[in-house]
């Protein structure tokens, strides 16, 4: 039965295909430049989701582990943020109708990072439209100022990490995988950082990587996932970057 059930998964992985071609991994509105002192930013609580993958591939989240990121990535972005070069204020998180804004805007925001990723970074799924130099133009739409009334902040800082790490049954398929030259992933860490502007919508940085180093369930992990999210915040000091990997 055991043996079924790994050529299932094995068989799955063969017919799976992988997006080609190297990917970038951050850009910018052509033109944008956040000197040191000139904004305020708009912490969002970071999005954080930390579970197992099961020898099929299925995602099983777990509530202890995403507990454990999410106070060790909070901390380790408080002592980050000193470093970022303007402002930074916390969001609270509302209630009410605030809260449903708030979750329809980390939603969209996230809709948006992964077509960037998807159709931005890798440059072989560019759309026509994106294949021109200078061509990172997106935007969550000028509404998104909704979410910062009252705090005066210019800008919006996003975050989304999410951590897969490979059970028993998933690195015993990576091993039968291997032998048939196959190549499986026992895990995945994922995250990225976006930078929105508040006036316009517009998303004028955003940093992704689709293999982050770092176990976010231990202090010095999330610090050094931290440094990865964060590399090459616009304005920041070099105190903030590079990532270590």
């Amino acid at each position: 039965m055991r043996h079924g059930l790994f050529a299932a998964a094995l068989a799955a992985c063969l017919l799976a295909g992988v997006p080609a071609g190297a990917q970038e991994k951050s850009g910018s509105k052509p033109g944008f430049t956040l000197p040191p002192g000139s904004a305020k930013i708009l912490l969002i609580r970071p999005s954080i989701t930390v579970g197992a993958q099961s020898t099929g591939g299925m995602f099983e989240p777990n509530a202890d582990w995403t507990a454990q990121a999410r106070d060790n990535l909070g901390a380790a972005l408080a002592v980050a943020q000193q470093g970022l070069g303007n402002a930074v204020i916390v969001a609270e998180e509302p209630i009410g109708p605030a809260a449903t804004t708030l979750a329809g805007y980390r939603a969209l925001f996230s809709v948006l990072a992964d077509s960037v990723i998807r159709y931005q970074f890798f440059p072989g799924n560019r759309l026509p439209t994106k294949k021109r130099k200078g061509a990172f133009k997106w935007t969550m739409g000028p509404g998104v100022a909704e979410i910062a009334k009252g705090t005066g902040c210019d800008y919006a800082l996003f975050i989304f990490d999410e951590d897969q790490y490979g059970s028993t049954g998933r690195k015993l398929l990576q091993v039968f995988a291997a032998m048939a030259y196959v190549t499986v992933k026992s895990g995945e860490h994922r995250g990225y950082a976006g930078l929105v502007d508040l006036r316009s919508g517009d998303l004028v940085w955003l940093n992704a990587d689709q293999q982050m180093g770092g176990d976010v369930r231990t202090a010095d992990g999330a610090q050094k996932r931290v440094r990865q999210l964060l590399e090459n915040f616009p304005g920041s000091t070099p105190t903030a970057a590079p990532a270590a990997r």
